[in-house]
C-alpha cells in the first residue's frame, strides 16, 4: 500500500525528479548558507523546505528512496513530531556530528554512485570531511549540485532589507581601529589578504547592523581586506549614499554581492590569503587562484568580538537591568493573571514578553524565539509554540522559560522555571540538581587560556551523581547586538582546541539543564563575563579568572528542595537575589516592585526543614 501524498512527499519527489536528471543518487543538505551560518534567511531554508523539520540545525540527505534528518537531542521530540508521515527518517546522533551523516550515506550508495552537494553552502571544512570519507568509499562526488533551485518554486530571494550603522556611544570601538586591528593580525599571520563571509563578523568589524536574519541584526555579505582597503560585497540598494561615503572614508568601498567569487579569483599569484575553514564555503574556497597561498586559521574578528572591552561590558550591565526589569514586570502580571484564573498559554508568554522588553530604552527585537514550553513541551530543549501547536497552561506542572533581546548596547538570553499549580518532589529533585550544577560554575574560578570545554563537568558534575545528564552544551559565547550564539568559545564535551580559550571579557551563557521526554524539562540560564580574580597567591601561578554573573532576575525558590543544598549554594542563592533586588529596585514600581521584593527573599533555614 502506498504513503498517503503529503507536502513533503511531494516536494521530495521533485527533488528526486532533480536528482535523476543530474544523475546524482543521494544529495546533501546542510543547514547552511553561502556564508556558513547558524541562523538561515528564508532563501536558504531548503533543508526546512524539503524536511519539515524547522528546528535550527540538522543535515538532510536525500536518496533514490530513503531521506533522513540527523539531529541532536534538542531536537528529537521535535524532529520526531514533525517528520510524522513526511518520509524522512530521523537519525539521532550528536551534537554538530558529520560522521553518522557520511555513514548513512556510505551505506546507502555504491561504488561508483554519485553523492551530490552545493559547495555554495558547504563549509570548507565539511566538504573536505564529506570528500574524503566518500574516495574511501568509492563514491563520486559532484560539489555543483544547487539542485534545490529546481524544484522549489516560489523560493525567496536574496534578503533586501537596508543596512545601518552601529553608532556611538554604544559602538564603543572604532571601524578604522578594528580594521586596524585586523590587518595587524594579519601581518603577524604573513597574510596579504583576508576573506570573511561570516555575517556576524563583518558587522561587527564595520560597526554596522543589518535585519536580513530574523533575530540577528547581521546582513547578507562578503568582505575582501587587504592592506590598504576593504571592499564590502552586498546586495544592490542595501546601503545609502551617505552611508557608502562615510564607509569609504574608511577605506570600505562596495562592490555587487555576486561579484565575490569574481574577486577571490582575481587575487593575484603570489599573495597569501587568510580565510576561516569553518565560515567560508568549498564553493568560495575553490575561486581561488592555485597560485595564491591560502593560510587557513579562525578569523582575527572572531576572536576580537568575542572580547568585550570595559566600555562594552557595561554597556552589557545596562541592558541586562533593563532586560531584568521587564522580566520582573512580566512575572508580576503573569503570576497576578493566573491568580485570577484567566486561561494563559505559552503564545501568551511570548506575547507578553515581548511587549514588557519593547517598552525599555534601547530595545530593538527579540534575540531568538521565545521558548515556552509547559510540562512535557519544556522538555524539547528548542520548542516554540505556534498558532497552530501550542498548549494551554492547565492544571499543574513546570513552565520553562527561555528568551532574549537585542538592546543598541548588548544581547540578552535568560531561561527560568516557574511553577504553575502544585508541583511534586520529583519536580523539586530535578530542578535543584540543575540549579546546582549552574552554581557550581558560576563560582568557577580558573587560568586565563582555559578551554572552554574543560569548564563542562562542573555544572553536569550533580547530575551525573545522580545518573543524569543532558544532551545540549553548557554554554555558548553571546554577541554584543549581535548573535545570541557566537564563538569561539564553548562550554560544552567538545573535543578541545585551541580557538576555545577562555579570555577575558567574554560573555557566555551558563545553562544546565534536565529533561524528561513528555513529562518536563528544567534549565537555568544566567549570562556570565569574564573577569580577573585575585587569588591568595597574586598571580604567582598566572593569570586567574572568573565568573561575573551579569543576568539579573529572580530563580524561583518555590521549585527548590533546599535540604538538597550546600550552605555555601544557599550563600550564593542569597547573594544573587540581593544584588538582583539593589539593581532592578530603582527601575520598578507597582506590582512589578513587590513582585521584585517576594521573589528575592532569602532561602530561610525553616525552609530547608519544611522541604525536607
Amino acid at each position: 500500500m502506498n504513503a498517503p501524498t503529503t507536502p513533503i512527499r511531494s516536494r521530495l519527489d521533485k527533488l528526486r525528479t532533480a536528482m535523476s536528471s543530474a544523475g546524482v543518487q543521494a544529495l546533501y543538505v546542510p543547514s547552511s548558507d553561502p556564508h556558513v551560518s547558524e541562523y538561515l534567511p528564508a532563501r536558504w531554508r531548503g533543508r526546512e523546505w524539503f524536511s519539515g523539520f524547522t528546528g535550527s540545525m540538522g543535515t538532510l540527505v536525500v536518496g533514490a528512496r530513503r531521506a533522513a534528518l540527523f539531529a541532536d537531542s534538542r531536537y528529537w521530540s521535535q524532529a520526531e513530531r514533525e517528520l510524522a508521515g513526511s518520509g524522512v527518517d530521523l537519525v539521532k546522533t550528536g551534537t554538530g556530528a558529520l560522521k553518522p551523516v557520511l555513514d548513512w550515506i556510505t551505506a546507502e550508495l555504491k561504488a561508483g554512485e554519485m553523492l551530490g552537494f552545493d559547495a555554495q553552502v558547504v563549509s570548507l571544512a565539511a566538504a573536505q570531511q564529506i570528500r574524503s570519507a566518500m574516495v574511501a568509499a568509492g563514491i563520486v562526488v559532484n560539489g555543483d549540485s544547487d539542485l534545490l533551485e529546481l524544484a522549489w518554486p516560489g523560493r525567496p530571494g536574496l534578503p533586501t532589507e537596508p543596512i545601518y550603522e552601529h553608532v556611538a556611544p554604544h559602538a564603543a570601538v572604532a571601524r578604522a581601529d578594528k580594521l586596524a586591528h585586523v590587518r595587524d593580525e594579519m601581518k603577524q599571520a604573513g597574510a596579504t589578504h583576508h576573506f570573511i563571509s561570516s555575517l556576524d563578523d563583518i558587522a561587527w568589524l564595520l560597526n554596522l547592523r543589518g535585519a536580513d536574519v530574523t533575530f540577528n541584526p547581521v546582513f547578507v555579505a562578503h568582505l575582501l581586506v587587504d592592506a590598504d582597503a576593504a571592499t564590502l560585497f552586498l546586495a544592490q540598494g542595501k546601503c545609502s549614499e551617505a552611508l557608502q561615503a562615510t564607509l569609504a572614508s574608511d577605506g570600505v568601498r562596495i562592490a555587487p554581492y555576486e561579484q565575490a567569487p569574481r574577486a577571490l579569483g582575481a587575487i593575484a599569484g603570489g599573495a597569501v590569503l587568510l580565510v576561516d575553514p569553518r565560515r567560508i564555503t568549498a564553493g568560495l574556497r575553490d575561486a581561488v587562484p592555485a597560485a595564491v597561498r591560502v593560510i587557513e586559521a579562525v578569523n582575527p574578528s572572531t576572536f576580537a568580538k568575542s572580547r568585550k572591552t570595559d566600555a562594552q561590558a557595561q554597556f552589557v550591565r545596562e541592558a541586562m537591568e533593563q532586560d531584568g526589569a521587564a522580566m520582573c514586570e512580566f512575572y508580576a502580571r503573569f503570576e497576578a493573571a493566573l491568580a485570577r484564573g484567566e486561561r494563559l498559554s505559552e503564545l501568551t508568554v511570548d506575547e507578553w514578553i515581548t511587549e514588557a522588553r519593547s517598552k525599555r530604552p534601547g530595545f530593538v527585537g527579540r534575540s531568538f524565539n521565545t521558548i515556552a514550553g509547559f510540562n512535557g513541551n519544556g522538555a524539547m530543549p528548542h520548542y516554540h509554540a505556534t498558532p497552530e501547536s501550542y498548549s494551554w497552561l492547565d492544571g499543574d506542572g513546570l513552565l520553562l522559560i527561555d528568551s532574549g533581546a537585542q538592546y543598541l548596547g548588548g544581547t540578552t538570553d535568560i531561561t527560568r522555571v516557574w511553577p504553575i499549580g502544585k508541583i511534586t518532589a520529583a519536580h523539586q529533585r530535578d530542578y535543584t540538581l540543575v540549579l546546582k550544577g549552574m552554581i557550581g560554575l558560576s563560582v568557577a574560578v580558573f587560568p586565563r587560556g582555559t578551554p572552554g570545554p574543560m569548564l563542562d563537568t562542573l555544572a553536569r558534575l550533580p547530575l551525573w551523581q545522580a545518573g543524569l545528564d543532558y544532551g545540549h552544551g553548557t554554554g555558548h559565547g553571546v554577541g554584543y547586538f549581535m548573535n545570541v550564539h557566537e564563538g569561539p568559545q564553548t562550554i560544552s564535551k567538545a573535543v578541545v582546541e585551541p580557538h576555545m580559550a577562555m579570555e577575558p571579557g567574554m560573555i557566555t551563557s551558563n545553562e544546565p539543564g534536565l529533561y524528561r521526554a513528555d513529562q518536563w524539562g528544567v534549565r537555568i540560564e544566567n549570562l556570565v563575563l569574564n573577569v580577573p580574580c585575585d587569588t591568595p597567591e597574586h598571580g604567582a601561578f598566572g593569570e586567574m579568572l572568573k565568573f561575573e554573573t551579569l543576568t539579573l532576575c529572580p530563580i524561583d525558590t518555590r521549585c527548590i528542595d533546599a535540604s538538597m543544598l550546600r550552605e555555601d549554594e544557599i550563600a550564593w542563592l542569597d547573594e544573587y537575589h540581593a544584588v538582583v533586588r539593589a539593581r532592578l529596585e530603582p527601575l520598578l514600581a507597582g506590582d512589578a516592585l513587590a513582585w521584585l521584593n517576594a521573589r528575592t527573599q532569602p532561602l530561610s533555614t525553616s525552609g530547608r526543614e519544611s522541604s525536607a
